[in-house]
């Protein structure tokens, strides 16, 4: 039966709290830095190559975010600063830098429209593009929102990364799939990789690993699983695979082409139980491969 799921309470509290890093990131080309010359002195001024290679940087929920994968190439450096950085600079500069990250594709900007009361957001923060208009969101004035609209708001972005519809788990589920079938993470990370080889491994902890294709193929080797030209049986691994070869999604096979499937790595993507139909319209691009376990 299909079903729709919904984070608990406590969840959504966790995910206000944590959405919006305490360190503010902010992606510049050089000509930017010379705009803020004299304002400088109180961050750190990263070129992009070594940002993206730092490990300080690479914490999950920083990347989630501020969406690394989608900043622009004509970002030449990353302003690090503290929260009240932003809030000291002349609001003409505040607003050219916010102008900035919206033009840079980094995360953390949001539709205007998903927050009430939006008139208590100060101008500064909003850019109008394509007459929609945009809240560019910092930690200072996250923490200035009450907590119902930062609620709202928070619903109403996680349901663009997932739909939060799936399907009851069937009767012959393993009970340790069960415990998180339609659930929602605490903390991001956890993604397809990791779902999939806990489901064959019933490592609860695994579950919440962030784990990188070459890392997943070890672990269905080391769990005796073969790639297989059949057709899709119980207790499958099904992965969708780009023509380099890389494996781009995993889900794990529970019966009658339904899987236990998590899509993305962020705590809005729930573990939930879907059907083939759906994985297939969502990688129809990439080609289907099955690993089974060796008998």
């Amino acid at each position: 039966m299909a079903v729709r799921m919904s984070p608990t309470n406590e969840q959504i509290s966790r995910w206000i709290e944590d959405f919006v890093p305490q360190k503010d990131l902010f992606f510049v080309e050089e000509k930017d830095l010379s705009m803020l010359a004299a304002y400088l002195c109180e961050v750190l001024v990263v070129p992009r190559k070594e940002f993206f290679s730092h490990s300080s940087y690479k914490q999950i929920q920083l990347v989630n975010s501020y969406m690394y994968w989608n900043i622009s190439s004509e970002a030449q450096f990353v302003i690090v600063a503290k929260p009240d950085w932003i809030t000291k600079l002349p609001e003409k500069k505040r607003r050219e830098i916010l102008i900035v990250q919206y033009k840079m594709r980094r995360g953390l900007i949001l539709p205007l429209s998903f927050f009430t009361f939006a008139s208590s957001i100060p101008p500064a923060y909003i850019v109008e593009q394509n007459s929609e208009k945009f809240f560019v969101i910092q930690h200072s004035i996250w923490n200035r929102l009450s907590y119902q609209i930062k609620e709202r708001a928070i619903l109403a972005y996680a349901q663009l990364w997932d739909d939060w519809s799936g399907f009851d788990p069937p009767e012959q589920t393993p009970i340790h799939i069960k415990k998180y079938a339609n659930t929602f993470p605490r903390e991001s990370g956890s993604n397809c990789f990791s779902a999939a080889l806990f489901a064959i491994t019933e490592q609860d902890w695994m579950i919440d690993e962030w784990v990188h294709p070459r890392t997943f193929l070890n672990g269905l080797e080391r769990a005796n699983f073969s790639l297989k030209n059949d057709g899709i049986e119980k207790g499958d691994i099904i992965t969708w695979v780009n023509e380099e070869g890389e494996i781009k999604h995993a889900a794990y096979h529970i019966d009658h082409h339904l899987f236990f499937n998590k899509n993305g790595q962020t705590f809005f993507n729930p573990w939930k139980i879907t059907d083939i139909h759906t994985l297939n319209e969502e990688w129809y691009q990439y080609k289907m491969m099955v690993y089974r376990k060796k008998t």
